[in-house]
């Protein structure tokens, strides 16, 4: 299994992401996505630059670690042409070493637009449609499109690595896995279900990368853990089906308030030394994952990173 980091742009201004990539090369990692937010999730977490300009700035920073977006959405926020043109421009400034993660997106940030928030089957066509339209256009084509839900006009870029970037896909059950397969070149899933990779595998997609992502925290003790979860990144106690509808980091705060630290300890690592980490890390691999980006909650990377390096990326080479 090969491992990755997690750069939260929710969490961290643009120049520390900045400063993580290159930590995160730095201690072994193979890969690291960015996630792309208009809003934090909650106040507290307090940031959400422009990813593209994060990833410009750490491909200039950064020589070896693939990066990508984890997940950008062609929705409403950013037309699919802009999106192609946002990833051209990385991936020619990161040859070979960039690759861009697509999902349905949040309300949180795709309402900005004033837009209705489509039903999770309409996201999932928008979704197909705006693949349709990025792989040409990331191959170079001059791509003229009308659809459901996108129109393109005799779009082309001039910018552009040599190879097309690889297009990873978030999926949340066997209709996005499957689309995945079919019309991506790897698929990203957020828990360790076996039955998921098996219906992506089973679609067209066996021997394409499967991508997990976990969240730890790594601290003093348990309770420090926990406390420091309650503050940076409570959502993700949240059911998956309540947390893409929420429109306001105000509105997370205050589901998040319901939440005990049982649910927090369920839904993120928190611990103070590596085991706990490498059994969960061990859970996606058994479930036939084979790429792993790892989120550090809170301000204290360093610690996590020194701890990647002496003790996890040593224990599951890629």
């Amino acid at each position: 299994m090969e491992l990755g980091y997690w750069l939260s742009c929710e969490e961290h201004g643009p120049e520390t992401l900045v400063r993580n990539a290159v930590a995160a090369e730095e201690a072994g990692f193979g890969f690291a996505l960015a996630s792309d937010h208009l809003h934090p999730w909650v106040p507290a977490q307090g940031q959400a630059p422009f990813v593209w300009a994060v990833l410009g700035a750490a491909a200039h920073a950064t020589s070896r670690i693939t990066l990508g977006t984890g997940v950008s959405s062609p929705i409403h926020r950013i037309h699919p042409v802009l999106l192609a043109q946002a990833a051209a421009t990385v991936a020619a400034m990161a040859p070979g070493r960039f690759v861009l993660g697509l999902g349905e997106g949040e309300r949180i940030n795709e309402h900005v637009t004033g837009k209705p928030w489509p039903r999770p089957g309409v996201r999932r066509r928008m979704i197909a449609e705006a693949v349709h339209i990025l792989r040409p256009l990331l191959a170079g084509e001059d791509v003229n499109h009308e659809g459901e839900f996108f129109t393109v006009e005799h779009a082309q870029l001039y910018t552009r690595p040599a190879a097309r970037p690889d297009i990873w896909l978030a999926v949340a059950g066997p209709r996005t896995a499957r689309l995945a397969a079919e019309q991506c070149d790897g698929m990203i899933g957020l828990v360790p279900q076996a039955a998921q990779v098996q219906a992506f595998e089973a679609s067209g997609g066996r021997g394409k990368p499967v991508v997990g992502q976990l969240h730890v925290c790594l601290a003093d003790t348990v309770a420090d853990a926990v406390a420091t979860t309650r503050k940076w990144w409570p959502h993700q106690a949240l059911p998956g089906a309540l947390l893409p509808e929420l429109s306001r980091p105000q509105h997370v705060a205050a589901a998040v308030d319901l939440l005990g630290d049982s649910d927090l300890r369920d839904a993120v690592v928190c611990c103070h030394s590596p085991q706990a980490v490498t059994d969960a890390i061990a859970a996606f691999a058994g479930a036939g994952f084979t790429h792993l980006a790892l989120h550090q909650v809170g301000p204290d990377q360093q610690r996590f990173l020194d701890m990647a390096h002496d003790e996890l990326l040593p224990a599951f080479p890629s």
